[in-house]
């Protein structure tokens, strides 16, 4: 053997095994929240231009790379234009994921997709194969700018009259990106510091413009990929049937629960008109939807009402989207399956197709982690900080559906119910977008031997 193959041989295997597109994701997302958290921690990032705390700065890139909407302060009265600036590129490369952002550079200088690239943008996309992979990432890109600029013209137009171009514009960009890759975060504060879009809560232009951005961007790219070729419902396929029925029902439910439970509550939606209050609680149910922002005062909600949307947080969007949660879709598959079991089959169907065991099961295991996570995450916030356990519960919710309502909780919470919270966002728009796709779809561990069966008594 020659001395160049011994060489070659060598290093390669100091290599060892390559690392997975998964694991390769939940590394490159970790490294961007610290680049985000050193460049919020300048002190020309601040407003007053002092250095950020390292724990808020990370709070808060986290946050915004993880498109949760979770702040322990104001955004507008911390950051300067160039923290604003950075909290802006974080919130687009989390919400569209960073391959959009590095196959945007591809396409600019015409470069080769390799192989390795297509695993890691199916990953990215909560794709199962790579067939069509790149078609479906340039229509992310050009879809998701056309819908981001759309949004920033119509806002950019309705404030200019009152608050002057250079205003109008700022607001019209940042909020149109932060509601279509379902953020949350704004930057009103510089009209009311902490009151997120309460100023305009009667104003129907800016909140269905932002509803819309939301919307559209919790649907996901497959979807709009699906609509685009079939432009029929009866053509869709079984999933995007599915994204586009449970996206609807849960937008009609929430609105009418949050109409029925805080119709009369002067803390919300009390004392408003009924045109307002039929905005408000449309606006409500579609920023649970992951999105965040605030139209009504969150803290002042029934308890019932927050034991409720923090379902619907818990939920979220649908898988491939800029939204985060459980994904409409497998909520709807585990119902599904409920309801065939009650009835006595063994297979779940919809629309004429069977759904695949493991696909049931996997959503199982999804949900039950996310169910027991977040019970711990409110048990744990309650305990260590002094906020009730709804509040806790919602608080815990909101990090892991990456939404960024809460109820005042924010600021009280302690050290280590910071921390976890930072895990809890990281983990509801990393991990469920990577860990746990990896590991319910890497391959199972040979059987070698199976013990004997035995009957037990459930229910």
């Amino acid at each position: 053997m020659s001395l160049y193959k011994r060489v070659l041989a060598l290093n390669m295997k100091r290599r060892g095994k390559p690392m997975s597109a998964t694991k390769l994701i939940a590394v490159i997302f970790f490294a961007i929240i610290c680049v985000g958290t050193g460049l919020l921690m300048l002190p020309i990032a601040s407003r007053d231009g002092s250095s950020c705390a390292f724990l808020k700065a990370l709070f808060t890139a986290t946050s915004a790379t993880c498109v949760t909407g979770l702040t322990p302060f104001d955004t507008w009265s911390q950051w300067s234009g160039f923290g604003q600036a950075v909290l802006l590129m974080l919130i687009e490369i989390g919400g569209l994921g960073f391959m959009s952002a590095a196959t945007l550079v591809i396409f600019l200088f015409r470069r080769k997709v390799g192989l390795k690239q297509r695993m890691i943008m199916a990953q990215a996309l909560s794709l199962n194969e790579m067939n069509g992979v790149v078609k479906l990432q340039r229509t992310v890109l050009i879809g998701s700018l056309c819908m981001e600029a759309a949004g920033a013209l119509i806002l950019t137009c309705w404030f200019w009259p009152k608050y002057g171009f250079t205003t109008a514009l700022r607001w019209g960009v940042f909020h149109s990106v932060s509601a279509f890759c379902n953020a949350g975060f704004d930057i009103f504060g510089e009209l009311s510091p902490g009151s997120s879009l309460q100023m305009f809560r009667s104003d129907p232009v800016v909140l269905l413009t932002l509803g819309t951005l939301v919307v559209v961007g919790g649907l996901g790219f497959l979807v709009w990929e699906d609509i685009a070729e079939k432009r029929s419902f009866r053509k869709l396929t079984v999933y995007s049937k599915l994204v586009l029925s449970a996206t609807a029902s849960l937008l009609l439910i929430g609105w009418v629960l949050t109409c029925v439970m805080e119709w009369n509550n002067p803390q919300t939606l009390g004392g408003l008109s009924v045109g307002e209050k039929l905005l408000g609680g449309l606006f409500q149910s579609i920023t649970l939807r992951t999105a965040g922002f605030d139209a009504m005062n969150q803290a002042g909600l029934t308890e019932s009402s927050k034991a409720i949307f923090s379902v619907f947080m818990l939920i979220g969007g649908s898988s491939g989207s800029t939204a985060g949660g459980l994904k409409t879709v497998t909520v709807l598959v585990l119902l599904l399956f409920i309801a065939s079991r009650a009835r006595g089959r063994s297979t779940v169907t919809v629309y004429h197709r069977t759904i695949p065991n493991a696909q049931v099961m996997n959503a199982m295991t999804i949900s039950l982690i996310m169910i027991v996570l977040a019970l711990f995450g409110g048990i744990f916030i309650s305990a260590t900080s002094p906020i009730g356990f709804t509040d806790a519960l919602f608080e815990a919710v909101s990090a892991l559906g990456t939404v960024g309502l809460t109820a005042g909780a924010t600021g009280l919470l302690s050290v280590p119910a910071q921390i976890l919270i930072i895990i809890f966002m990281y983990f509801g728009r990393v991990g469920v977008l990577t860990i746990s796709l990896g590991f319910l779809m890497g391959n199972q561990a040979v059987e070698r031997f199976r013990y004997a069966e035995t009957s037990l008594l459930i229910g």
